[in-house]
């Protein structure tokens, strides 16, 4: 007989619990109503904000009504909706335009729109570029954070798909948008990762130094995402599922491959070595 595993998600007093035995589950769920007195919703169809969806063919993860909730709270309900999250070319820096009022209203927003990312990755750039500025916000920022919302007015349905499929495979893609912020000249760093042919992961994130070239910029992403992937090994494993390796990562820079493939670090090269790998031999250690 193989071995039961059971697992349990906890939000404040709400708890969803999976596993590989339906005994095991209920043993737990009267163990946890003996003890607290719970309710038992059945199976998982809301969670906080999440809508979850079944079919022959995979799950649905959404948040439709979350986000139309924050269309209806920000008054956009009659607003026009637009194609993309954000105007094309915007470049928004931290002193331009006037400070807003309340600032406490755009970081609200903001923090709801990072809820909204959980499920929505096409906002991941917006909300990135939105979230720099939430110490001193100005009407630039809040007129781009409202064109986020009415974006998600478009299209408030959208969500993850997680299909049934065989694929066990791990992979992740990542990209750089090189010296983008035009006041600190820093990189944005993107990447997503795939599992069992589902969008699992995927983040957009301000590189921690300057990087002088393209294929700085690149290298460096792809040792975030190694860090990553790293990390997300070991939540499998603590879950007692199983990663094929080696696990492809996939990146459009020829000068950032040719560096990864070549084991000899020169004089241009050994302060990647010093900060990219010490990053990742330090995550493998843990």
């Amino acid at each position: 007989m193989d071995e039961e595993f059971l697992a349990l998600l906890i939000y404040v007093d709400d708890v969803i619990v999976t596993g590989t035995s339906i005994t095991a589950i209920t043993s737990v769920k009267k163990a946890l109503h003996d003890k607290f007195t719970i309710k038992d919703l059945g199976p998982l169809k809301y969670f906080p904000g999440l809508e979850v969806a079944r079919s022959d063919s995979g799950i649905i993860v959404s948040q439709r009504k979350f986000i139309l909730d924050l269309i209806q709270d920000t008054g956009l309900s009659n607003a026009k909706a637009v194609t993309s999250p954000l105007p094309i070319a915007l470049h928004l820096s931290p002193d331009t335009g006037d400070l807003l009022p309340n600032p406490n209203q755009y970081r609200r927003l903001v923090g709801r729109l990072l809820y909204v990312n959980l499920t929505r990755p096409d906002i991941s750039y917006a909300v990135q570029h939105l979230s720099q500025f939430m110490s001193a916000p100005r009407m630039p920022h809040w007129i781009a954070a409202l064109h986020v919302v009415k974006y998600l007015k478009s299209c408030p349905s959208k969500g993850l798909f997680f299909p049934v499929s065989n694929d066990i495979q791990l992979s992740a893609f990542c990209d750089t948008d090189w010296a983008s912020s035009t006041f600190s000249r820093k990189s944005l760093t993107g990447y997503c990762v795939f599992f069992w042919g589902a969008f699992i992961y995927w983040k957009t994130k301000k590189q921690a130094t300057v990087s002088k070239s393209s294929a700085e910029a690149e290298y460096r992403a792809m040792a975030a995402t190694v860090c990553e992937l790293l990390w997300i090994t070991y939540v499998l494993r603590d879950l007692q599922v199983s990663v094929m390796l080696p696990i492809p990562l996939y990146c459009d820079n020829k000068a950032a491959l040719h560096i990864a493939s070549n084991p000899v670090f020169h004089e241009r090269t050994k302060h990647l070595e010093i900060d990219c790998h010490n990053e990742i031999n330090y995550k493998r250690a843990l």
